[in-house]
């Protein structure tokens, strides 16, 4: 099916209720989020907040110790994975390519929920590779390793797989870490079009703070495993909040020209300030 024919439909609704996640004791605390559809859902705070833990309840990659994920008001745990997979895609924080794969190849594995043994590899899976690829601008690095690519090159070739996949979803851990800052806008403004001009759903982990004010719609603050606070970036990106959630001493500017919100630290900050 073509972007065009996706466009019309409604995409599918993911919050979550009273949500508590983790391993031996909780790290996700009770958590109430209504993701924003066919927007940029992104999510910030400290280190060990819980931002990835919660992204990976979300992708149903870990239950939930009580409360629920619900994916178009159903209980995503209680679903098929080959359900959820047709509606939902994760590209997951520094994920790694089997040796000697190549770009096509890798991309092609996002076709697997749309497989099985009755359905083999159609024209339909070819256009989707193709269009991916396409749309993630690696069409041209089809037949290369994924090993000699550099890190921005493999980055999009993870995304075109995911976008081979034709999620209405797209979660996505920490996708700029390790890139160099011109590749991370690069990547950011490719997500946006999703977002915008697609009706795709994203919800995002990022670490770095002016370019999470830029480019979300909706920006989650987390702190000690809860939601601290959520909103536009104008409602929640704030001298206040910044202070509470990272303990950063800092002012908040708006460009002049784009109006996005900048993030200035202080050259006086305390040793250490605890969030």
């Amino acid at each position: 099916m073509s972007e065009t024919a996706k466009q019309p439909t409604v995409p599918p609704s993911l919050s979550t209720h009273n949500l508590v996640v983790g391993y031996t004791t909780p790290i996700v605390k009770g958590v109430d989020l209504a993701i924003q559809p066919g927007k940029m859902n992104i999510l910030i705070g400290s280190n060990g907040c819980g931002k990835s833990t919660l992204l990976k309840c979300l992708a149903r990659v870990l239950p939930p110790l009580s409360g629920k994920v619900l994916l178009d008001g159903q209980p995503i745990h209680q679903q098929p994975a080959k359900k959820v997979a047709k509606m939902m895609a994760l590209l997951p924080q520094g994920p790694v390519a089997p040796e000697g794969l190549s770009v096509k190849e890798l991309v092609a594995q996002g076709r697997y929920p749309h497989q099985s043994f009755l359905k083999q590899w159609s024209k339909e899976d070819e256009q989707a590779v193709a269009q991916a690829m396409q749309q993630a601008n690696v069409e041209m690095l089809a037949d290369r390793s994924i090993s000699d690519l550099s890190g921005g090159q493999r980055q999009r070739c993870w995304i075109a797989m995911v976008l081979a996949q034709q999620t209405d979803i797209i979660l996505l851990d920490e996708p700029t870490t390790y890139l160099d800052l011109k590749v991370q806008v690069d990547l950011l403004n490719l997500l946006s079009d999703l977002a915008h001009q697609h009706q795709r759903t994203l919800v995002i982990v990022l670490h770095e703070l002016n370019l999470a004010a830029t480019y979300a719609d909706h920006l989650i603050m987390m702190k000690e495993g809860k939601i601290y606070v959520q909103g536009t970036p104008a409602q929640v990106f704030d001298a206040d909040n910044l202070r509470a959630v990272f303990g950063l001493t800092a002012k908040v500017i708006k460009d002049p020209e784009s109006d996005a919100l900048l993030c200035i630290p202080s050259t006086q900050q305390s040793a250490l300030v605890t969030p």
